[in-house]
């Protein structure tokens, strides 16, 4: 038979829902966001008074080749200079020492007269950038154009002692010639005609061409046009400071601040392991999220929430209540076990209570067991009726039949109370009791009868039991009572305690029906041993003897506990 009305776990979502949900889960970060602004707004500040009194000025210089005719388009200009070694030496030592002769900068500031400068060459350009930055305008153009001229003096002087050196190499070279050449004329002067003078004649073409040859290679380098470039923009003092100005440098620290405070939160959020929506803790304990309960602003207050000023913590439980009662796992068998991962069991307690109430309320016969017999509360926060016994929930050989018996064997046939709900009715209670030994008390056959009551037409049971992750006592309630609602704080319980909570149950024979969120209760702030220091201790009923009780081996504990042996109905 196909169920139709059983919850499936979350459906996938999709990339728009699954991106505003991580937004959603950074934001809960605040304080890295917030220290990631304070720490862009404070570098931003630094930025703005650091460059409020920066000025820049720039000169640009385009470079030109040693050439005989500059109108010859087959010469490229950067096929004869290299732009980037002509960048290294603008950028050199030797440009800064004539800057600074020039402009009188006196050696103990020769070094911040080179860091001040700054040579760029644009792309597909043959022209240099000098970017002086300094304290004040005028200060700053008057450095670029001195840098600007330093270098093409520089470069000017390079082009002609290469000029000046090749010349030379040429005039050594024909004046050996030039010699040999005047001393053969001489000789052939003097010859008679004959085979003699005519080879000499020869010896003398040839060494005219060489002294013409040198000749005109010295007249071309003489001609050449050595100019080494010139300033096409000379530097201005600039009208304002460089820098961004006191308002963009704390909108760009703002924005770079939130930027950082965004990929820390990110990392923390990778890194954090605690479930980061309703969606992880679906897929953890893969079952869906039935319930997400309100904040509570009265800083703790009874457990029953029908009747309070806020009436949003009661409708979020029978909107808890309304989802079981239509799950097809639920309602077969009408049975419910109410627990809380790890630590205080409180929220989990007013869960159970509520629920029951909300049951009550549809006109179901609910009885609600409390199964915490570690440190049982409800009997002594709830309002009950002692005298009256439960309609329905009687059990079959109860303290009749036994007439009596210790302390261990009375639970759960101990008193049996009815709780009034107000205007949700009534429901039955059976109080948790301290006892000796709690697995043996919990698997009882007692305990098992009780538990089967659910199956009465028109009756829950709903079972409270303590954390799963602290002690077994709710495994051992699983296999009687198959579905399991987990009440949780998602900040406070990591995800691998949810898949663990999913094994140990499904490994036991239960059921995950779902989970109820929480936000952490007033108490847990102040200290997690709350709840279990405020347990009261079981008060005396009149007419019953206290006997004391040895710990048996390995329960722990030095001290002497009381048993009450009661000789009456509670």
């Amino acid at each position: 038979m196909t169920e139709t009305n059983r919850p499936a776990a979350a459906p996938p979502e999709d990339e728009p829902d699954l991106l505003r949900d991580q937004f959603k889960q950074l934001l809960r970060y605040r304080r890295l966001l917030g220290a990631g602004v304070g720490i862009g707004l404070l570098g931003g500040v630094y930025l703005g008074i650091s460059t409020a009194d920066t000025y820049v000025s720039v000169a640009d210089v385009v470079l030109r080749a040693p050439t005989d005719d500059p109108f010859n388009p087959s010469l490229a200009p950067d096929k004869a200079i290299n732009i980037g070694s002509e960048r290294q030496v603008a950028l050199s030592s030797s440009i800064a020492e004539q800057a600074a002769k020039a402009l009188g900068v006196p050696s103990k500031d020769f070094a911040g007269l080179r860091a001040g400068l700054q040579v760029t060459n644009p792309p597909q350009t043959m022209v240099l950038r000098f970017t002086y930055t300094a304290s004040s305008p005028k200060e700053a153009a008057k450095r670029a154009n001195g840098m600007a001229q330093a270098y093409l003096l520089k470069r000017q002087d390079a082009l002609d002692v290469t000029r000046d050196r090749m010349v030379k190499g040429y005039e050594d070279q024909r004046d050996p010639v030039a010699k040999q050449l005047d001393d053969l004329a001489k000789q052939i002067n003097s010859m008679p005609a004959g085979a003699a003078r005519d080879a000499a004649l020869g010896s003398k073409t040839d060494l005219q061409s060489k002294v013409n040859t040198l000749n005109n290679n010295i007249s071309k380098l003489q001609a050449l046009d050595m100019t080494p470039g010139r300033v096409t923009s000379p530097a201005a003092p600039p009208g304002a400071p460089d820098g961004p100005g006191i308002p963009m440098s704390l909108a760009l620290g703002a924005a770079t601040g939130l930027a950082l405070g965004l990929l820390a939160a990110w990392v923390r959020l990778v890194f954090d392991p605690a479930p980061r929506s309703e969606g992880d803790v679906a897929r953890a304990l893969r079952a869906p999220v039935l319930g997400y309960l309100p904040r509570d602003k009265t800083g703790g207050g009874p457990l029953l929430a029908a009747g309070e000023a806020d009436p949003r913590l009661a409708e979020e439980y029978r909107s808890v209540a309304f989802r079981l009662a239509y799950d097809a796992r639920f309602a077969d068998r009408r049975r419910l076990l109410v627990v809380a991962p790890r630590g205080s069991s409180e929220t989990a307690a007013a869960v159970a209570v509520n629920l029951a109430a909300s049951f009550a309320e549809t006109g179901k016969d609910v009885l609600l067991i409390e199964a915490d017999l570690r440190t049982p509360v409800l009997a002594s926060q709830l309002p009950t009726d002692a005298d009256e016994r439960p309609r329905w929930s009687r059990l079959t050989g109860g303290l009749d039949g036994l007439g009596g018996g210790l302390g261990e064997s009375e639970w759960p046939e101990g008193r049996q109370l009815v709780v009034d709900a107000g205007e949700s009715g009534t429901f039955d209670l059976i109080p948790g009791d301290r006892v000796r030994n709690v697995p043996r008390a919990l698997t009882s056959p007692r305990a098992t009868r009780l538990i089967s009551e659910a199956d009465s037409p028109n009756s829950t049971v709903i079972v409270l039991a303590p954390p799963v992750l602290s002690y077994a006592d709710a495994l051992a309630l699983v296999d009687r009572v198959d579905g399991v609602l987990v009440v949780c704080d998602p900040r406070a319980v990591h995800r691998s305690d949810l898949a663990r909570i999913r094994e140990l149950i499904s490994g036991a024979g239960g059921t995950v029906l779902g989970a109820v969120l929480h936000s952490p209760p007033p108490g847990e702030k102040r200290g997690r041993g709350k709840r279990a220091s405020a347990a009261p201790a079981p008060h005396p009923v009149p007419g019953s003897a206290h006997t004391p009780v040895l710990p048996e081996p390995g329960e722990g504990g030095d001290t002497v506990a009381l048993r009450t042996v009661r000789t009456g109905r509670r």
